[in-house]
């Protein structure tokens, strides 16, 4: 790809809607700081109209002076507008819903009454001095005609950027493709899409929206967010790197510290098969594949852990192979001696599957060691 693509992160405000999580101020500022760090250029900082102290904290944070766009979520509402005017920030997403679903069950308004409320509020934004993105909450179950004249009305009253929402995670790769071809083919502002991971989708939801045409993608690191949360940081920015090419000005290395950082911070454990930045993801058992990597990495690595800060990781257990096992042993200055190799394996084997767990290197050496001082003595008649 040859334009920029913006990563613009919300694990200060969508992130943190997620059940139970509630960052203090002091994890808050680290966390945008660790944001900035790794080249995030857009941070979503949080919904001032939430009262004094999210205001104070969005001040804090202001303060701070990080090289990134700080941005406050807020209603298209005169007080959540106000909320953000006293929080000092810069630039406002002032989001409104866009299905009939929701403007008539959440607002009481049709279509025609959305696009007055945002040539005003938009316009008093701009007025104001700041720099406006425009929501649409639940774009996905919208009408096509609708959301277009949604981005033209924004467009002309000053904003310079929609954010398309699949607020329910509806969406698929094909729809969402679809969706942001037509709407970008047309759209004379800048596209942002924002997933949510009910069906799993969020990162190939996102991935396919940007290849639509949509130039900023809504992440939040480890895909924090409301029920199934949202496209994950990591993930989108190390796909778009790796399959598309794309610069997204994110430092790839930076991601495991901060998705350890973030996820301390919401008292949520990392699975070990996380994407990215799991446990397990660069960790390798099967004699199949240790064999293959071994020799080359291409042979079952598409992803080089290098590229995201981590290292490939030997596993011994049950489904090890003798390769396996004598690269491990090799580790820590022992042959794998091949008249033992075979019940070496089994017993390994027997191992793992009584501890329904994998052996470690020192366990692997104890193994080993013991197994050989036991053929010395047979072979001494000892024993």
């Amino acid at each position: 790809m040859s334009s920029r693509i913006f990563l613009n992160d919300t694990t200060l405000r969508d992130g943190e809607q997620a059940p139970g999580v509630a960052f203090t101020v002091a994890e808050k500022l680290e966390i945008a700081e660790s944001l900035a760090a790794a080249g995030v250029p857009e941070i979503e900082i949080g919904t001032p109209v939430m009262g004094a102290d999210e205001i104070d904290t969005i001040r804090a944070a202001v303060a701070r002076g990080l090289p990134v766009r700080l941005t406050a979520w807020c209603r298209m509402t005169s007080e959540d507008f106000d909320a953000a005017v006293e929080s000092g920030v810069p630039a406002v997403n002032l989001s409104l819903p866009a299905s009939d679903i929701q403007l008539a069950a959440k607002l009481g308004l049709d279509q025609a009454g959305a696009l007055q409320l945002i040539e005003r509020m938009v316009g008093r934004a701009i007025a104001s001095g700041f720099f406006v993105a425009v929501g649409c909450e639940d774009a996905s179950r919208a009408e096509r005609d609708h959301l277009a004249r949604v981005i033209e009305t924004a467009a002309r009253a000053g904003a310079s950027r929609v954010r398309l929402a699949d607020t329910v995670g509806v969406l698929d790769p094909f729809s969402t493709f679809e969706l942001v071809t037509q709407l970008a083919a047309q759209s004379p502002v800048d596209l942002e899409f924002h997933a949510h991971n009910d069906l799993g989708l969020a990162t190939a939801n996102t991935l396919a929206a940007i290849r639509a045409g949509a130039r900023h993608a809504s992440v939040t690191v480890l895909g924090l967010g409301e029920r199934a949360g949202n496209a994950a940081l990591e993930e989108v920015a190390a796909a778009m790197a790796v399959l598309q090419g794309a610069d997204t000005g994110i430092d790839l290395t930076a991601l495991p510290a901060l998705a350890a950082e973030v996820a301390q911070a919401a008292r949520r454990s990392i699975a070990a098969t996380k994407p990215i930045v799991g446990a397990d993801v660069f960790a390798h058992e099967s004699g199949i594949h240790v064999a293959g990597l071994l020799k080359d990495p291409r042979t079952y690595q598409g992803l080089d852990p290098v590229l995201v800060g981590r290292c490939r990781r030997i596993v011994i257990g049950k489904h090890s192979g003798a390769t396996a096992i004598a690269h491990v042993l090799s580790e820590s200055g022992r042959d794998l001696d091949p008249d033992l190799a075979a019940a070496m394996l089994a017993c390994v084997r027997r191992k793992a599957a009584e501890i329904k767990s994998s052996i470690t290197a020192i366990q692997l050496v104890d193994l080993y060691d013991r197994m050989c001082s036991d053929a010395v003595g047979r072979d001494l008649g000892i024993g």
